[in-house]
């Protein structure tokens, strides 16, 4: 068994919370129970784990697997059924003990790439069953050979009498020494920040050719006395947000790369961190030397040290000059309000100290409800969401209030939500910093032709596929009907919509109804004449040749 991706490798807003198992590229290989249990739920989703199994053991776990193409038989037939029955392709089921029991080593599911997935492979969790936790796997015993410690390529440092988001760190190469890690330039590190932290570029690999991984865990030692230290041995979904607090955020955001913090952040309420002697924030009240080493490890126990020592001098000490714009501060409600506009920050939204940044820009835009208002921008990571208000910089009509939207977006992306209305005001909640804009959304999704002629020939074909687009991103809702029977189309990763042909399609011409709407109701709607038989290729033709004999 080879890995692609290990517990707690470092991914967008999230610790990788299991073992991606490789399958070399390929789809539909067996996968098989690990244990005795029975099948306790199935989800199929766009995004997230795609089709995925989750079983339950008797001794208190529960494994999970993701990504799959497709479920064995049995199972298979009974999630079409309550498809159809509910008329949804996206699904999440839940079983009694009884209805689905399994054994070790039996047929689950087929491998695939579906959902949040960049290629074939198996995702694969443990987690308690009664706390669904997700546990490392790798502490299970896995049968999995790792001789090679984790390698330190970074060392960050940081003034933390300010914001780490008011700041670039002060960045140190290191290079192996021996058995430890030392730093490139100096043994000693200078500086004129009484109050520090520390930060690592770091990997883990199996072997020495494959994938690089996640980092089990690090400990922080000053003068020799452990201070901090973080392990990612268990994590819960609702607090793997605060991988966002362990690494700087804003510094990988802007094309760094990924430095975890050996020290908490004010805002951090995660679990990975375990206090020793404080919080990994170190004082220096002297100008002496003063000894620093991190011990860094992998599941299997291979170490790497880094060491090095630290001194503050009092000539490097560059006076801060007070902030004088408004603040937005950790573990308290924060509240912004402008004439016509306002955000809600809730108490446990920010890692750390930040400025309020804004500005707001009249709109030209002939769909506009309201001024383009910007708060900040998205390399500042929010734990949840905040609430934003607007007020329309024009009269919107009764019968339009229901079309209109609240679009976030930056350079990068862009997300729109359905506003609420509270008198005047136009609300709505989103993840991300960004510039926030009321536009009424009229505009209703587009189906793309399917060509064919007046009527189209799928005898050939395997499916049908639909593709819809829409102003603001993938439609919310979409049915399609073949002689007015809701039909089963797939929609992974929210790509084009796939009716595989099966029984429910038997020989003959159809008429095929297709739907698609908006999240504020805007709606297509369009039909097709279909006919489908069973195909037979048509013959290759032969050519022959006539022989000419050559005259004598």
């Amino acid at each position: 068994m080879d890995l692609t991706a290990n517990f707690g490798e470092l991914r967008q807003d999230h610790w990788h919370m299991g073992l991606d198992i490789r399958t070399n590229k390929k789809e539909n290989l067996l996968v098989y129970a690990a244990a005795d249990g029975y099948i306790v739920r199935i989800k199929i989703e766009k995004f997230g784990y795609g089709r995925s199994i989750y079983i339950n053991h008797p001794n208190g776990l529960t494994t999970v697997y993701g990504h799959l193409n497709s479920y064995f038989p049995a199972l298979g037939k009974y999630v079409t059924e309550q498809q159809y029955k509910k008329q949804s392709w996206e699904i999440d089921l839940n079983f009694k003990k009884n209805q689905f029991p399994v054994f070790k080593s039996q047929l689950i599911a087929y491998s695939g790439s579906t959902g949040n997935s960049q290629g074939p492979h198996l995702h694969f969790e443990i987690r308690d069953t009664k706390t669904t936790k997700c546990l490392n796997p790798l502490l299970f015993g896995f049968p999995m050979k790792d001789i090679v410690p984790p390698e330190l390529l970074k060392l960050a440092l940081y003034d933390r009498s300010i914001s780490v988001y008011k700041q670039d760190p002060q960045l140190f190469s290191l290079k192996k020494s021996d058995s430890n890690y030392i730093i490139n330039s100096t043994p000693i590190i200078q500086t004129g920040s009484k109050k520090i932290s520390f930060a690592l570029q770091m990997f883990d690999k199996m072997k020495t050719t494959g994938s690089t991984d996640g980092i089990y865990s690090a400990k922080l030692f000053f003068d020799n006395k452990p201070v901090i230290a973080f392990i990612l041995d268990s994590v819960d979904y609702d607090e793997t947000v605060y991988t966002n607090a362990q690494i700087d955020y804003k510094y990988h955001y802007n094309g760094g790369v990924y430095l975890q913090h050996l020290s908490l952040m004010p805002g951090d309420h995660g679990v990975v961190y375990k206090k020793i002697n404080g919080d990994g924030i170190i004082n220096l009240t002297d100008t002496g030397f003063h000894s620093v080493y991190i011990d860094v490890r992998d599941a299997y126990n291979n170490v790497s040290r880094l060491n090095f020592m630290i001194q503050y001098v009092d000539s490097l000490n560059k006076q801060t000059v007070s902030d004088t714009l408004q603040q937005f501060i950790p573990n308290q409600v924060n509240v912004f309000e402008k004439p016509d506009f306002e955000a809600y920050l809730p108490e446990n939204s920010l890692y750390d100290t930040i400025p309020v940044i804004y500005y707001r820009n009249n709109s030209s835009l002939p769909s506009a409800a309201s001024a383009l208002h910007q708060l900040n921008d998205p390399s500042i990571p929010l734990n949840t969401d905040i609430t934003i208000r607007i007020k329309p910089d024009k009269e919107i009509p009764d019968s339009l209030k229901s079309k209109v939207v609240i679009r976030r977006s930056d350079q990068r992306s862009s997300s729109v939500r359905k506003v609420e209305w509270n008198g005047e005001w136009m609300i709505a909640k989103f993840g991300d910093f960004g510039n926030f804009q009321a536009v009424i959304d009229t505009v209703p999704p587009i189906i793309k032709d399917i060509a064919g002629g007046d009527t189209i020939d799928f005898s050939p074909d395997k499916n049908i596929v639909v593709e819809t687009r829409d102003n603001f991103g993938a439609v919310k809702n979409f049915r399609a009907e073949i002689d007015g029977q809701w039909m089963r189309f797939s929609n992974d990763k929210a790509g084009p919509f796939i009716y595989d042909f099966d029984e429910r399609c038997p020989d003959g011409i159809h008429q095929l109804k297709v739907t698609a709407e908006d999240q504020v109701g805007n709606s297509t709607t369009r039909t097709w004449w279909f006919k489908k038989y069973p195909y037979t290729p048509p013959k290759k033709k032969v050519i022959h040749h006539k022989k000419v004999t050559k005259k004598k």
